[in-house]
């Protein structure tokens, strides 16, 4: 039972770090230098900040950008929850097909397209939600910038410098 939770005996250092070392990997949470563990909700926060005006991001994008693919439900609840702090720009998130599916979310209805609109984001009306062209108005991220995002989650937030 040596390593078992239900064991008296302490596991040896070496099968301490690998147990902690597993639970990151199989988490996906990036140890900082400074030895802080960054959350999901504090990556979300730097991928939101980087959101160009003029431009929109998907929930599923800024799931993958956090390194966690498939997490767009969680990243909509962050949202939703202010996890990620109150002074992201939430406006800017849509989800996969443009349409603007947390703006009842918002204070005022119609608060997503107004903001959107003031930031140079035109949004039509699909016949059944507001929308957003995501051809022309969404960021382009790349397997580049996943990366960049990967060593910035790595580095004290005084020494973050993502180049995007």
């Amino acid at each position: 039972l040596s390593g078992c939770c239900f064991s008296n005996r302490r596991p040896a250092k070496d099968s301490q770090d690998k147990m902690v070392l597993t639970i990151l990997l199989r988490n996906r949470i990036t140890k900082a230098e400074g030895g802080k563990i960054m959350t999901f909700y504090e990556k979300m926060r730097l991928v939101c900040l980087r959101i160009p005006r003029g431009k929109v991001a998907t929930y599923g994008q800024i799931a993958m950008l956090c390194g966690k693919p498939g997490n767009s439900r969680q990243v909509g609840y962050g949202l939703r929850e202010n996890l990620a702090g109150a002074d992201i720009p939430a406006f800017r998130v849509v989800n996969g097909k443009g349409e603007l599916s947390g703006a009842q979310h918002f204070l005022v209805s119609d608060l997503q397209r107004t903001l959107l609109a003031e930031d140079g984001v035109p949004t039509y009306w699909n016949g059944h939600c507001w929308c957003v062209d995501l051809k022309k108005y969404g960021w382009e991220t790349s397997q580049a910038d996943a990366v960049a995002f990967e060593k910035a989650f790595a580095t004290p937030e005084d020494h973050l410098d993502l180049g995007l």
